[in-house]
């Protein structure tokens, strides 16, 4: 039944289209299910993101200037919010939130020129698009399946 109503050009498309997507879904499957994890260096002001344990970005970060420190631990994140606004900063934008421990979060900033350094009231800052690229990484490998680990 399927033959005789589907015309010739369409049906080879889709056993095409079903010929390359199947194969590349078993091949990325692993990728998307792979334990994540964003291990900040405040001594290094580095990030370095491990996908399914082997290292694949190192940024350049900004964590809390003296008097405002980022806290050191092993953290689940919270939440993840695409564009967040601070209540605690004069709304300054946080866009590509994780939180991952209270009002602590990893985020993009404005302020790029600062990366490297000490800077923030607390939160991790990465550029945004490093930020973009940490949010969807984490999304995509589900709260539970990323671990972010903060360490002088």
């Amino acid at each position: 039944m399927w033959r005789k109503s589907v015309p010739r050009a369409a049906r080879w498309l889709a056993l095409r289209l079903v010929a390359v997507v199947v194969p590349l879904v078993i091949l990325c499957a692993p990728i998307l299910a792979a334990p994540l994890e964003a291990w900040i260096d405040k001594s290094e002001q580095a990030m370095t993101v491990y996908i399914d344990h082997r290292p694949a970005f190192r940024w350049p970060v900004s964590t809390g200037r003296a008097g405002k420190e980022t806290p050191n631990g092993s953290y689940t994140p919270q939440s993840l919010k695409r564009m967040h606004y601070s209540t605690l900063y004069h709304n300054a934008p946080m866009p590509f939130s994780i939180f991952f421990s209270g009002d602590y979060a990893i985020h993009g900033t404005t302020e790029t020129e600062k990366l490297g350094a000490p800077a923030s009231a607390g939160c991790i800052r990465l550029h945004p698009v490093h930020a973009r690229i940490l949010f969807e990484l984490t999304r995509d490998s589900g709260l539970d399946q990323t671990l972010i680990v903060v360490h002088d």
